[in-house]
This record gives structure tokens, C-alpha cells and sequence, in this order.
């Protein structure tokens, strides 16, 4: 299990180098591609570069009992708790009330013999030209990546809560 120390500094120092060009769909599931960078703890000059996709269920309606509502499949440990450390400190934030379930599939990875600069402008550069519009590239810490693609997860939600919101509220839901 991560402790508190962990877990802060994966979120401190992961950064979303190109965010997808959509948001969360109000009323649907919604699939981007991700791509995060990191550098090998032991290792000098070698980066691990995972692929894969991550998945946002709809957002559902506001409920009492919010801190319910994560559901981190296909995570494991790390989630779980990053999920328990997330309850302790954002008792009342929006990601908690709103209700997101999140699934992360198709996982590769491979090591590149190379620096962490290179890499990245590498890949960024490869995500440039392929025009993806569900695509995210995120540099994240090696031992503690998932929480670097929850963190990814969490400022999708921050970005899509107003749109969401007024979907909502224009539907005569809210």
C-alpha cells in the first residue's frame, strides 16, 4: 500500500503534457486514449512508455451519500488507496458527489533507452501529428502510475463539470 507521502508526491510531480480536445460526455461513456511517460527509478536513461485507455462511465446526478460512488475497476492497490486518501481530504468536492466509475484497459508498455525529454517530445510530437482527439500524454511516476493517470482522470472531471452541469440543466434534470 502507497502512503500519504506517495501518493502527494505522484500528484505533485505528474503533469499532463497534451490533454484530449473533448470532455466527459454528459450522457454517456466516454473513452480517451492515453499515452504516460516515466522514467525508471533505478535505471539511467531508460522511460517506460504506457499505452492505453481509460474510460468514464456518464456522470451521474448528485447523491447524499457521495464517497460511495468510486468505483476504480481494473486499478487494484494503488487505487484503492489513493480512492481512501482522496475521501480524507475532499469530503465535499464535486469528483465525489458526482459519481464516476473508471475503467483502464488495453495496458502495453515498453522501455525506450533514452532521456525523459527526448521521450516526451518524442511521443508528443508522434501525438501532433496523428490528430487524436482522445488523446492524453501524461509524464508520471514510474512506481506509482496509476495514481499519475488518476490524477489525469480527476482534472478531466474539473474540466467537464460545468459543461456537464449545464447539459443537465438544460435536460430539466437538476
Amino acid at each position: 500500500m502507497y502512503s500519504d507521502d506517495d501518493i502527494h508526491y505522484a500528484l505533485e510531480t505528474t503533469e499532463v503534457l497534451h490533454e484530449p480536445d473533448r470532455r466527459i460526455d454528459t450522457f454517456g461513456a466516454t473513452s480517451f486514449e492515453f499515452r504516460l511517460i516515466s522514467e525508471l527509478m533505478d535505471d539511467v536513461g531508460q522511460v517506460r512508455v504506457r499505452s492505453g485507455r481509460i474510460t468514464a462511465d456518464r456522470p451521474r446526478i448528485l447523491r447524499p451519500e457521495p464517497s460511495e460512488d468510486l468505483d476504480f475497476e481494473g486499478f487494484g492497490e494503488p487505487a484503492r488507496a489513493f480512492a481512501e486518501w482522496l475521501k480524507g481530504r475532499m469530503e465535499n468536492s464535486a469528483l465525489l458527489r458526482y459519481g464516476f466509475s473508471f475503467r483502464k484497459s488495453d495496458v502495453t508498455e515498453s522501455v525506450v533507452h533514452d532521456s525523459l525529454p527526448v521521450v516526451c517530445e518524442r511521443v508528443l510530437e508522434e501525438t501532433r501529428s496523428n490528430g487524436n482527439p482522445l488523446m492524453a500524454v501524461i509524464q508520471g511516476v514510474d512506481d506509482t502510475w496509476e495514481i499519475s493517470l488518476l490524477k489525469f482522470t480527476i482534472e478531466m472531471i474539473q474540466k467537464s463539470q460545468r459543461i456537464n452541469l449545464f447539459d443537465f440543466k438544460r435536460r430539466g434534470l437538476l
